[in-house]
């Protein structure tokens, strides 16, 4: 990321470089010079704010064990500047981790454990992915609400079992970013006293500085916020630095903001203070220079004993560690039950007996027989597993009435209350699905969170993250086509279900009925490794009459609903549209012409299948038309001769009259199942007809065997 950029931006310090932070930098610049690709800049900018929070002489502030890096009261680190990672990667294998300096000097190569941005589950003590600027920092506020529920929870009278805080490094970029403002705002009005954010305050991006666009007056902002701001301080004073780290350590209700005025690339002298020092190698004459400058003699990835030992975070985590072991031992002697809910809750395991009540609940919503959106069947749901899964952490961005996401007896998340298992997000569609990803990260929580479909758009790079993390994160989507109705086109989805199955590795559920609406709860539970998009709709929709065995079929995502002997095609139909393609399948039944009715809940789930069962489903040789209230090119995937849909915005009007206006109507599937036969049977005469001028053959000479066309080439 080279910067044309001549601008420079110098803070005052008080010049001293120590040796703690100086091994930092080295590596920093060392492993991207190494890799001729990476940021230095902001590694050495915030070297002294890394050694006032890590390490354990000169710091001391952060509380965790390299030895064990999912110990369950461990702090929270979360790096939201993440272009910085050679910073991390450095402090990981200096305190102890498992990364050893092959794989720093590995940075940026395939498959080494220091990828370009951090990545959690890859390198130990990554807590979260970054990367895209400002997520980090939703991730961490939903971090520290995850720690204050689980404390709510399980901390009882004389045991304090969860007690940890939540650290950030984040730079201008971060803190540009709107949902730095969603996220910060609720962390706010939540009172997540035991959130601190140190913000890299250098004043330098890749254009240039940024005075030029960001003004901001982030000390008043956060204040607005309902912060605590300390600072600006002198982000390059260990022990300026250390003094309010540990004042921010004293909770009192609110989280902390400290305000670190650095220069980038401090050190080098020619980029320091720089955008060329920011996304670039130094270079290997700049390098030398600033080893000169700072009083760091050494080799490239060569450590002086006595620094590296310093660093050593292990000693001090185990004791740490230690001292929560007998706490937690304590705990479970007065509370069995607690302590073994706590250790399965952590574990992600789910509870005992949700088979058999997931069970109980498919039968009472095929008795019911009633007519009813899937919001709502949704909810029916949720009053079921809400109880049963107490993991279950709901919320809304400021639609629950809408959504349908709240529960009996959930009760709301409140600024100073202990419970509640329903968030109020707020206008905040984009920080929710940022939260959410940050709460299935810590542990305990399985989040989920309801917006419109048409508004996933704006939580898009977050529900996009949580596939890349593989994260148990629900999304709740309903108002999910046109079918919502007088909205109009701004509120009713078109292109949002195709564009959300582009997504790797999640799964969008757009259930038909009730049935179907459980069905996807449970896997979506049950998908510990993927997020889930539920897609559900606000009008009524008829249940669908299944055996048993059709039943236990819909968790492979795609099944024969209806089908015929003999049939002539194949009909494939998701959410609201499979009653549509049932009831083309009667009108066609009277035409006497057979279709098989194909359910395409999850098509990301059926396409995971193997590939007998999508044959059997789907059928061979048969033509397939595709119908959904959306886009008709993703159809193409499966083959379809035609589909029935909508490729154009809507139109405001009562959801009846939308449909028909779009010919999302029985008698329109009709006529393109026929046209799909007719053409079908027409492909298969030309196919016969050309077969017997190969063979020289007159219409009423017998048929002979076709001999077989060989392709030597």
């Amino acid at each position: 990321m080279a910067s044309t950029s001549s601008d420079r931006v110098l803070r005052p310090d008080a010049g001293r470089f120590s040796d703690s932070a100086n091994i930092l930098r080295a590596l920093a610049m060392d492993a991207v010079q190494r890799a001729s690709s990476g940021h230095p800049g902001a590694p050495m900018g915030m070297a002294e704010m890394a050694v006032a929070l890590w390490h354990p002489i000169e710091g001391g502030h952060l509380r965790h064990n390299p030895a064990d890096p999912g110990w369950a009261d461990r702090d929270r680190f979360v790096l939201s500047n993440g272009h910085a990672s050679m910073l991390l990667y450095a402090l990981l294998h200096l305190t102890g981790y498992p990364l050893p300096m092959a794989e720093l000097q590995r940075f940026r190569q395939l498959h080494s454990k220091t990828p370009g941005h951090p990545e959690v589950d890859l390198t130990p003590g990554v807590e979260t992915t970054t990367g895209p600027l400002g997520q980090g920092l939703a991730n961490a506020v939903g971090m520290a609400l995850a720690e204050k529920l689980l404390a709510d929870e399980f901390n009882l009278a004389g045991h304090c079992i969860v007690d940890h805080r939540t650290w950030v490094f984040a730079g201008d970029g971060c803190l540009m970013e709107g949902i730095s403002h969603e996220a910060c705002s609720l962390a706010g009005a939540l009172g997540l006293g035991k959130l601190t954010v140190l913000y890299d305050d250098n004043g330098i991006s890749i254009d240039g500085a940024v005075d030029g666009w960001l003004r901001d007056d982030a000390a008043g902002r956060f204040a607005a916020y309902g912060w605590r701001v300390i600072g600006p301080l002198d982000g390059h004073d260990i022990a300026e630095l250390r003094a309010a780290l540990g004042q921010a350590r004293q909770d009192d209700g609110r989280p902390t903001l400290v305000i670190c005025r650095t220069t980038i690339g401090r050190g080098s002298p020619a980029r320091a203070g720089t955008a060329k020092a920011h996304g670039e190698p130094l270079g290997a004459d700049e390098i030398a220079a600033t080893r000169a400058a700072i009083g760091w003699p050494y080799a490239p990835f060569e450590l002086p004993p006595e620094v590296v030992s310093a660093w050593d975070a292990r000693p001090a985590g185990a004791a740490a560690q230690q001292a929560w072991a007998a706490r937690f031992e304590s705990y479970r002697r007065d509370h069995p039950q607690q302590a073994d809910e706590f250790v399965r809750r952590m574990a992600g395991e789910p509870p005992r007996d949700i088979h058999d009540t997931l069970a109980v609940l498919m039968a009472e919503m095929v008795r019911s027989g009633d007519a009813m959106a899937t919001r709502k069947a949704s909810q029916k749901v949720l009053s079921v597993l809400g109880p049963l899964v107490p993991e279950l952490i709901g919320g809304s961005a400021d639609l629950t009435g809408s959504n349908l996401t709240d529960f009996p007896g959930c009760g709301a998340v409140r600024r100073g209350q202990a419970g509640g298992r329903h968030i109020n997000y707020g206008v905040r569609e984009f920080g929710m699905a940022a939260l959410m990803n940050g709460m299935a990260l810590h542990g305990g929580l399985i989040p989920y969170g309801g917006t419109f479909l048409t508004f996933s758009d704006y939580s898009r790079n977050a529900i996009r993250m949580a596939a890349l993390m593989k994260r148990r994160v629900i999304h709740v989507f309903t108002h999910d086509s046109i079918g919502l109705g007088e909205d109009g086109p701004t509120h009713q989805s078109v292109e949002h279900a195709a564009s959300l199955r582009l997504i790797p590795d999640l799964d969008v559920w757009r259930p038909c009925d009730a049935t179907e609406t459980a069905v996807a709860w449970a896997r979506a539970l049950a998908s510990r490794s993927r997020p889930s998009a539920l897609l559900l709709s606000r009008q009524n929709l008829p249940p669908q009459t299944r055996s048993d065995a059709q039943r236990l079929e819909i968790a492979r995502g795609g099944y024969v609903l209806s089908d015929r002997d003999n049939p002539r095609a194949v009909v494939l139909a998701t959410g609201s549209e499979v009653s549509l393609a049932m009831a083309a399948q009667r009108l066609l039944d009277d035409r006497g012409l057979p279709v098989r009715v194909v359910s395409l809940p999850s098509s990301s789930v059926f396409d995971r299948q193997d590939p007998l069962w999508r044959r059997q489903v789907l059928g061979q040789g048969l033509p397939k038309i595709g119908v959904e209230a959306g886009v008709t090119a993703w159809w193409g995937q499966y083959g379809c001769a035609a589909a029935l849909g909508v490729d154009r915005f809507g139109e405001s009007a009562p959801g009846p009259e939308v449909c028909k206006h779009f010919g999302l109507t029985a008698e329109a599937l009709v006529g393109l199942v026929e046209a799909a036969v007719r053409d079908a049977d027409a492909l298969d005469a030309e196919i016969v007809a050309r077969a017997d001028a190969r063979r020289g053959a007159s219409p009423e000479a017998p048929c002979q065997p076709v001999a077989e066309e060989r392709h030597d080439d």
